[in-house]
């Protein structure tokens, strides 16, 4: 019976349709800007050294914003404080386009990272919210794969504008994406509320020895219990044991070796998404390299389909195998490529790899951590994506300045044994059961 009522769940509903929209235009608009930025700043006088820095300030500040973003995604309404996030892309966007030199740059780039942490922390954990748990996979798995295909869009269209239009004109497309994301946001029904508000609903109905009309989750239903007894020992002057600060206020602890797991597969994305142009002059490859990423985007959006539930019905391991296979073949098509062939297949293999792999581990993530900590939990996953996206063109401009060309991509492949080190000391933590027990989902009242 539960099976069949599980069946039933709707999976895209006008809410989740619009939480994925706003999640397109707000990487759209980020990945737009990235493999342009170091250019632009260079274009408005800065060094070597200055472009590297305005680069990477965006997830440098994101990184440190982010225990801030997930305890605020889990205690304030989603709308607000995605609305907030989106606001700030768009002042971010217009100020790029506006900037006079690499410092008013580099402030600029420092407020898009504060906006990237909201609304990238906000955005997963308000879907979360909204999905029910039996089709938790096969939901965040559809989140991710919006993600990957704007990381897969937006570069190809930032390098193809700033070439035909130039770099002020682009960022003010980016601007327009932003504004596009803030419409999606303000017509999704649902607030977002956080549930641990639901769960003092519920304490008050209890207390007053009233029947709650409306289900929790069991995790919560479980903290809610804890929050009487403590009452209960307060009421009758017994001490109550006061709240220690531990590293779970900052991220969700059980989550890390995942973050860890999706940051080798990060690493080598973002280095190659970097250095490819360089990469290929380099070697004097006749090939049209900004046609890698419209092949990734379009092989993500397949698998998407072919793969359907798989998300909720494999194991992480099953998905480990097939995205380390698709990691290293991609490397390696990378390494060999001659024509556009080659890079077709990279950008194939690239989906089977770095793509899955954002999907599932994003969903793996909600899993561990439970519903009322998806805002810790993808605070976790996606500082596993800023330190990718630091360190893969950190380590990238080393490879490319201090080891011959044609080892690029081999010493990358080195990412994927220390991803499966990670999984076999951490896998019993990683493999959690997909359905738990008995689902008990949240209601979600839309008004």
């Amino acid at each position: 019976m539960a099976d069949a009522t599980n069946h039933k769940e709707k999976l895209i509903t006008r809410d989740v349709a619009l939480i994925m929209g706003a999640t397109f235009f707000f990487m759209a608009a980020n990945m737009l800007g990235n493999p342009i930025i170091a250019g632009y700043s260079g274009s408005l006088g800065a060094n070597g050294v200055m472009m590297g820095v305005v680069a990477a300030a965006l997830t440098l500040t994101s990184l440190f914003c982010r225990p801030v973003a997930g305890n605020l995604a889990d205690k304030t309404s989603k709308r607000v404080l995605a609305f907030a996030g989106a606001a700030i892309y768009v002042v971010a966007d217009v100020w790029y386009a506006c900037a006079g030199n690499e410092l008013s740059l580099l402030l600029a780039r420092i407020v898009n990272g504060v906006g990237f942490a909201c609304c990238s922390v906000c955005l997963s954990t308000w879907m979360a919210m909204l999905l029910p748990i039996s089709r938790m996979g096969a939901g965040m798995g559809l989140y991710g794969t919006m993600n990957a295909l704007a990381q897969a869009i937006g570069p190809a269209l930032g390098i193809k504008l700033s070439k035909m239009v130039g770099y002020r004109p682009t960022f003010l497309v980016g601007a327009a994406l932003a504004v596009l994301m803030v419409l999606c946001v303000v017509l999704v029904r649902d607030p977002g509320l956080p549930l641990s508000r639901k769960k003092e609903r519920f304490v008050r109905q209890v207390e007053a020895g009233e029947r709650p009309g409306e289900p929790l989750p069991e995790a919560v239903a479980t903290a809610t219990e804890e929050v009487v007894e403590n009452r209960s020992l307060a009421d009758h002057g017994k001490p109550v044991k006061a709240p220690k600060f531990d590293f779970n206020r900052l991220f969700e602890v059980k989550v890390i070796p995942i973050a860890l797991i999706f940051m080798m597969f990060a690493v080598p994305y973002f280095a190659n998404q970097s250095f490819l142009v360089d990469y290929a002059s380099d070697r004097h490859l006749a090939i049209a390299v900004s046609m890698f990423f419209p092949f990734y985007a379009i092989a993500i959006l397949l698998l998407r389909i072919f793969m359907k539930d798989w998300f909720d019905t494999k194991s992480f391991l099953f998905f480990l195998v097939i995205c380390t296979f698709g990691n290293l073949l991609m490397l390696l098509c990378l390494t060999v490529m001659t024509n556009n062939l080659v890079m077709l297949a990279a950008g194939i293999f690239t989906a089977f790899g770095y793509g899955l792999m954002s999907s599932v581990t994003q969903a793996q993530a909600v899993l561990i951590a439970g519903k009322e900590r998806s805002g810790m939990a993808n605070t976790t996953y996606y500082a596993g994506i800023d330190l990718g996206m630091s360190i893969g063109p950190l380590l990238g401009g080393v490879l490319y300045a201090g080891v011959p060309i044609q080892w690029f991509y081999v010493i990358l492949m080195a990412t994927m044994p220390i991803a499966w080190i990670v999984y076999a000391v951490f896998h019993r933590t990683i493999n959690v059961p997909k359905h738990p027990g008995p689902i008990k989902s949240v209601e979600v009242h839309h008004c």
